[in-house]
């Protein structure tokens, strides 16, 4: 016996010095030269297969890194031409690395399948490269935020397919870039919705021939630049433009006229110029939010009536503008109206607001004007008005509130969540949920907010609940998220201090912050409409779970040492297994009962010997305790006959889901060991997989995999919040069917389910499903499969999906599971339960079916939120394979190999790839194109593309 355990560590210790590396190689070399390069590199960074390793931050498809997300992980170096290696990179994101600095290589513009280069503040310098306008599929190219220099690159021009240019906050000089008869420009953008150039050096005029009217822009932002010369006319014909920043620049002349052609404006500034002429008439523009024309050099004009038209109108700011003559009243009663700023002016006559306190107003300032009266109306106590250095407020001896300057500061933070906030030590916060955590912290920083009013904390709990949303549709681990400190900076930018705060555990992981960071960076979080264009700027994550912070020193130092320890260990196995093979067997066998973990069955010997387990491990009732909070209330997260489910966080960070039986639903300790035995062969994509278990105080528990989108049950009624469209519905139907099927014909030995319903099927974090809870399964004999030989003395499962044969014979077989999973398919079809309000959802399609009529006579039976105004292909076919599920007799019943093929069928006949994953295949399947939205943060419901591994929001226009 000892000699078998030398040769198995032996073989063992050849296997794991020889096993072929998964990266390809060049790949795997480029990012060696960066590893080398950088500081504070991700402790996974180890050993020479990044993709087979699994690298943090990286993403591979086969053998080739096509995704690259390094987000606030504190890197320090710089970027080397060996980047360039990575011929199938179409992702490069390291956003919010503050210490990554120098030249980006001209060698960039050698990932020709790039889609995103997302570098938002970092500290980069220096030009940037020409060559990066040869990139044929770069969509996003975010450079925002770091210390650029030179000129703004003409070859830009010639990416065709960009739809978000962000160069603002760097120290860009020189023109704006258009074409020439021998070199490109910005103005072929035609299909770049984002012209972002803020805060930069830039000069010269903007030209004219930059804008035009097949253009699709929303948001041109060129403020905090050094541009002069007229607004060109041109821009009135970018009728798209929903945004347009040109304030603090030196721009002079009159503002075109035809600038009200731009009726889907909804925040214009030209403050801070020195425009001349007189004031624009916006007539027409109906979604004007937020207007800003101060501190010009506009002719002398009376307060325009035409302000009075503007009903979507919430702030004026007209401070030194030359305005006269008197405020109508009527104007105070537009419905939005929350700020009216029209300092330093030649207003005169009685300030009179009328009721305009039942709206919105909040302020009016009016200082260093000719108002010589105000209407004290009741209720107007509620507007803060400000007439300081006025003629009403010069006279000797007042004392009226509106004569003195407010102090006003909103102190917004997220409001606790019916909790009392917790006392936290180790430098962790307590969050919205009163847990103590380490959360992942920024700035989020809004570009043209469409209102004023920072002290009505509607809007951030709008806001809160858009993020907790979009991190919710994208699977990030996020518990809850505070924001707080709502202020406008020199910009008039909104600031807000955003806080993230982990889910499950008291720290982020270093996935999680880069998916995070990614969703922030990428624009994939898509912010309320009135809060307009976005940035983020985010801090350097420094409490990764299962890591101590340190440098790449010791960093290395620790692998180093663990190398050294890991070779030892194998050493001292192999001299630990020579000295055993020459030992007594009495003795061998005294020193394995005493360090077994599965002793306690060997003391009972009605329960029989130690469980032949694969892969799982014996967890004891301590250890589940304290992972799971000592099985606290907000870690339960379901019950059943058996027990209650919590979910649990493993040292390492992974999320697992814990079984607890009650004391009365307890098996024998023979019953339960069979079952952890029969549960631990089960090793599918489709099914849940059993990590371990407990057999420990009286206990008895199960450790699963947690799968994050609960059940496909709490999909279809809406609970989770994940809309099932109809490819989704397909996906999900073929994934359970291949569990099953894994089940029924090539687990070991084959078993049957005895409980497939829709609450025992998960959805993970990309919508794959996996068969769960075994508590009622049954395994196979060969020689029982396929027969109706299988006889069960009690019948069990759950009504509505149970098999009537079943349930009248008690013969079980592995056709009574195609029957459940027959009813399963028609709830993916109606939404319905099997049974509800005295309906049976078999009954109710067989009587409805007629095959002559479209959608087979079930239109008022299919579930709406499936699509129904899109074309369900393979409906059809898709209800035929479930009827014949649900035949009266299991043997006329299909196996659930062939249902297997059925649905890959349905779907390669759709034009869909079957071994895709769900969320990524439906992404691309729904008509995108049935969109209207307005603003450009609001997308189609499905406009996400997860195939890079991360989601990424689509380009195509709405």
């Amino acid at each position: 016996m000892g000699s078998r355990i030398l040769v198995f560590l032996v073989v063992a210790l050849i296997q794991v010095c020889t096993t072929p590396a998964v990266t390809n190689n060049d790949d795997f070399n480029a990012l060696k030269a960066l590893k080398d390069i950088w500081e504070n590199v991700p402790p996974s960074w180890v050993g020479s297969d990044p993709c087979g390793s699994r690298w943090d931050g990286i993403l591979c498809t086969n053998s080739r890194v096509t995704s690259i997300t390094l987000a606030s992980m504190g890197l320090k170096g710089t970027l080397s031409g060996d980047i360039s290696n990575l011929s199938e990179l179409q992702i490069l994101d390291l956003s919010y690395n503050p210490e990554l600095s120098g030249p980006l290589p001209p060698a960039i513009g050698d990932l020709k399948k790039l889609t995103s280069l997302i570098l938002v503040s970092c500290r980069f310098s220096g030009p940037i490269p020409d060559t990066i306008g040869s990139l044929p599929q770069l969509t996003y190219l975010s450079l925002n935020s770091n210390g650029f220099t030179g000129s703004i690159p003409p070859s830009l021009g010639n990416l065709d397919k960009l739809y978000w240019l962000d160069l603002a906050d760097n120290r860009l000089t020189g023109n704006i870039p258009v074409s020439t008869g021998t070199t490109p420009g910005l103005d072929l953008l035609v299909h770049t919705k984002h012209f972002h150039f803020g805060f930069n050096q830039l000069s010269g005029h903007i030209p004219p021939k930059l804008f035009s009217s097949g253009m699709v822009l929303i948001h041109v932002l060129l403020e905090s630049n050094k541009l002069t010369g007229s607004i060109p006319s041109t821009l009135g014909l970018v009728k798209s433009l929903e945004v347009v920043r040109l304030d603090n620049n030196s721009l002079a002349g009159p503002v075109p006229s035809n600038i009200n052609n731009l009726t889907s404006v909804s925040e214009m500034y030209l403050s801070n110029n020195v425009l001349t002429g007189p004031l624009p008439n916006l007539t027409g523009m109906d979604l004007l939010t937020y207007l800003d024309m101060s501190n010009n050099s506009f002719e002398a004009t009376d307060f325009p009536p035409w302000f009075s038209t503007l009903q979507s109108l919430t702030t004026l700011v007209m401070e030194t503008t030359q305005l006269q003559g008197q405020i109508p009243s009527d104007f105070f009663s537009l419905s939005n109206l929350q700020t009216v700023d029209a300092r330093n002016n030649q207003l005169n006559g009685t300030l009179d607001i009328g009721t305009s306190t039942i709206n919105q107003l909040s302020l009016i300032d009016l200082r260093k004007n000719k108002i010589s009266g105000f209407t004290n109306r009741p209720g107007v106590e509620k507007v803060g008005v400000i007439l300081v250095d006025n003629p009403v407020c010069q006279e000797t001896g007042v004392t009226e509130r509106y004569c003195s300057v407010p102090q006003t500061e909103s102190s917004y933070s997220t409001p606790l969540n019916n909790c009392v906030a917790s006392l936290c030590f180790a430098n962790q916060i307590s969050s919205p949920n009163c847990k103590c955590a380490f959360p992942y912290t920024g700035l989020l920083k809004f570009r043209a907010p469409s209102f004023s009013n920072l002290e009505n904390n509607t809007y951030y709990t709008v806001l809160e609940k858009s993020l907790m949303n979009s991190f919710k549709l994208h699977q990030l681990p996020v518990d809850s998220v505070n924001l707080s400190h709502p202020r406008k900076d020199s910009s008039t930018y909104l600031v807000l201090n955003l806080q993230v705060f982990p889910f499950g555990q008291d720290r982020f992981n270093r996935t999680g912050i880069s998916s995070i960071g990614f969703v922030l960076s990428n624009q994939t979080f898509k912010p309320p409409s009135l809060f307009g264009p976005f940035f983020f700027i985010g801090d350097a994550y420094l409490n990764f779970a299962g890591e101590v912070t340190g440098s790449k020193k010791s960093s290395n130092t620790g692998v180093i040492i663990g190398a050294v320890a890991g070779g030892s260990v194998l050493l001292l196995l192999l001299l630990g297994a020579g000295l055993y093979a020459h030992r007594q067997k009495k003795r061998a066998e005294k020193a394995t009962e005493q360090n077994n973990p599965f002793a306690q069955w060997e003391s009972n010997m009605s329960i029989g010997g130690v469980p032949q387990l694969k892969g799982a491990r014996n967890f004891s009732f301590e250890e589940l305790r304290k992972y799971s909070n000592n099985f606290s209330e907000t870690n339960d997260i379901g019950s059943g006959g058996y027990g209650n489910v919590y979910r649990g966080v493993l040292p390492t960070g992974e999320l697992i889901a814990i079984k607890r039986a009650q004391q009365g639903s307890m098996q024998g300790g023979l019953e339960f060991k069979t079952e952890i035995e029969l549960l631990s062969r089960v090793h599918h994509k489709n099914v849940v997989s059993l990590l371990g278990f407990c057999f420990d105080r009286g206990e008895q528990m199960l450790v699963y995999e947690f799968v994050p989108n609960g059940s496909l049950m709490e999909s279809l009624s809406g609970k989770t919040g994940i809309r099932l469209d109809w490819v989704r519905r397909l996906k999900v139907a073929l994934g359970a069917a291949r569990g099953l099927a894994y089940l029924h014909e090539l687990a070991n030995p084959p078993i049957i389910h005895r409980d497939i319903k829709s609450s025992n099927i998960l959805l993970d974090e990309r919508l794959n499903a996996k068969v769960a809870d075994f508590g009622l399964s049954k395994p196979m004999g060969d020689s029982e499969k396929g027969h109706l030989t299988h006889v069960t003395t009690q019948v069990k499962g759950t009504m509505g999906y149970m098999d009537p044969e079943y349930y009248m014979t008690q013969q079980l077989t592995e056709k009574s599971d195609v029957y459940s999973f027959g009813v399963v398919m028609l709830e993916l079809l109606t939404g319905k339960r099997p049974i509800e309000k005295g309906k049976y959802v078999v009954r109710e399609v067989k009587t409805a079916l007629d095959r002559a009529k479209y959608l087979y006579n079930l239109g008022e039976l299919l579930d709406s939120s499936i699509g129904l105004d899109t074309t369900l292909k393979g409906l059809d076919k898709f209800v035929d394979v479930a009827l014949k599920c649900v035949e009266e007799n299991g043997s006329d019943r299909p196996t659930m190999g062939e249902v297997v093929k059925e649905i890959e069928n349905i779907l390669q006949l759709a034009g869909l790839n079957p071994n895709a994953d769900s969320a990524s295949t439906s992404a691309s399947y729904d008509d995108a194109s049935k969109g209207n939205a307005k603003h450009p943060y609001i997308f189609s419901k499905d406009a996400f593309d997860y195939s890079g591994g991360f989601p990424v929001a689509k380009v195509e226009p709405l």
